[in-house]
């Protein structure tokens, strides 16, 4: 039987886009598959910029995030632009997993059994976490047979259906052109697109009066996003703000609280519960959400939160604040003003065209393994062998309209824990069995298990938090 579609493009070569490509190629009916990523490897954002990224010149959407083509009639080569920051990664030194390893893998290849010496002192041998550096190896051996897929250093700018094709608009930086660096711009066509590209590149800032302004006058640094976070000595003996109350402000409270000058301060708009031992950390102090930054006049940075208190005198401010969903170069952008990416059932499927899909455009849902229920579900729809239908738009957009009733409008929309077992099951179904003379599989229905030792770091890291409590308590006690 032919595909449904036959030329697919997948963007991004990271952990999604190799669950696209290895979900992809195991069906063996596609004429045309092509990954393509910005990056000069694969691994996506698994990979150490020992240069961060810039801190941003917006609390709103950046502008001018994709590049215009040099002309209309390509392809053509254009004048060597700068590399985009964002194409950095958001990894920090000594970055281990927040997932337990035996669920976050795909299903059909564990992680190796190796944990970080960091790891091993605070949470104990065997420990669930894995090294960044393994995670990164794992992607890059299992993209070895669908390397001859990827193309590298290739920014996808532009993607928009004409007809019954879908076109990309190309760039390639680096190619030389008569001796010298050029970009090279080109289109190529194709029936699908599966969009891998993940949505950790666009840093999220709160609109707070003064800080844009703020962060211009004062040296380079002083302001940061989670993004730009690398190692904890650039704040020792520092007076530090850290903005955000999640698992990345989490681990930045756990690095930075020993080390800074006086209180580590910390503004939180929430807590999450399965964190609260940190925010009691020794040397903590918490504050509402921030009102207003300022700069003093020793260049330092005051700061006023919403309950009309204020600290002055800070050298670091740090916003683990999150990311805004942001797709570009989809004509139209399916992002929303509220950061909620619309119009993809069950978060993949396009509702008015699923030769469309995103894959990894979830939050809470056990990343690696739900992009590859995900790709699979994706890779037999495209092969035309999928065991249930897609429900008609209609029923679509009312899923739509009833999940928003329950999440609002926010990329809250895109969570998925604790509500596992109907929407990796719901995969299972869709997809069904392996067709006879692939190298497909079933997918294994969802086990509760897999949350337990998914969730098991965030156990440990309270008991490790606690203890650390414990014994500053008993010091104090014997003062």
């Amino acid at each position: 039987m032919a595909p449904r579609y036959r030329r697919v493009a997948v963007i991004g070569a990271g952990p999604s886009g190799l669950a696209a490509a290895h979900a992809l190629a195991t069906e063996k009916t596609f004429d045309t598959i092509r990954v393509f990523d910005r990056r000069d490897r694969v691994g996506g954002l698994w990979h150490y910029d020992p240069e961060p990224d810039v801190f941003p010149d917006t609390t709103g959407v950046p502008a001018n995030q994709t590049r215009t083509p040099p002309t209309s009639n390509l392809p053509a080569f254009a004048p060597s632009s700068l590399p985009d920051p964002r194409a950095r990664s958001a990894l920090y030194w000594e970055l281990d997993s927040n997932v337990g390893a035996e669920s976050m893998a795909f299903t059909h290849t564990p992680f190796p059994v190796v944990n970080s010496p960091v790891s091993i002192e605070r949470y104990g041998h065997n420990n669930p976490s894995r090294p960044y550096s393994v995670i990164t190896d794992w992607v890059e051996d299992l993209f070895q047979p669908y390397l001859s897929l990827v193309t590298l250093k290739t920014t996808v700018e532009r993607v928009e259906k004409r007809g019954n094709e879908w076109v990309l608009t190309l760039r390639r930086a680096g190619a030389l052109y008569r001796g010298k660096p050029h970009d090279y711009w080109w289109q190529e066509t194709f029936d699908a697109v599966v969009v891998a590209s993940g949505h950790y590149h666009v840093p999220y800032l709160p609109a707070i009066p003064g800080l844009i302004e703020a962060s211009q006058k004062l040296p380079a640094g002083r302001f940061e996003h989670s993004k730009s976070y690398r190692k904890p000595a650039k704040y020792a003996d520092k007076r530090v703000l850290i903005v955000g109350a999640n698992v990345s402000a989490a681990d930045f409270i756990q690095d930075l609280h020993a080390i800074v000058k006086g209180n580590l301060e910390v503004a939180v708009r929430g807590r999450n519960p399965a964190l609260d031992s940190v925010y009691h950390l020794p040397n903590v102090r918490l504050h509402p959400t921030v009102k207003s930054i300022s700069v003093s006049a020793d260049n330092k940075t005051d700061v006023t939160f919403d309950d009309d208190t204020s600290i002055t005198g800070i050298d670091h401010v740090l916003f683990a604040t999150g990311y805004r969903l942001q797709y570009p170069f989809l004509n139209p952008n399916p992002t929303t003003p509220e950061n909620r990416v619309a119009g993809f059932y069950q978060h993949v499927f396009h509702i008015d065209d699923p030769s469309l899909s995103l894959i990894g455009q979830v939050k809470a849902g056990l990343s690696f393994r739900v992009y590859e229920y995900q790709a699979v579900a994706v890779a037999r729809y495209y092969a035309g062998r999928n065991a249930l239908p897609l429900p008609n738009a209609e029923e679509q957009r009312a899923w739509e309209r009833d999940r928003l009733k329950v999440t609002g409008p926010t990329n809250a929309f895109h969570a998925i824990g604790p509500d596992f077992a109907p929407y990796f099951n719901w995969f299972v179904d869709f997809a069904g069995p392996a067709a006879v003379g692939t190298d497909g599989y079933t997918l294994p229905r969802w086990d509760d298990e897999w949350a337990v030792k998914g969730l098991a770091i965030l156990g440990l890291k309270d008991k490790y938090w606690k203890g650390l409590i414990a014994r500053d308590q008993a010091i104090k006690s014997k003062l």
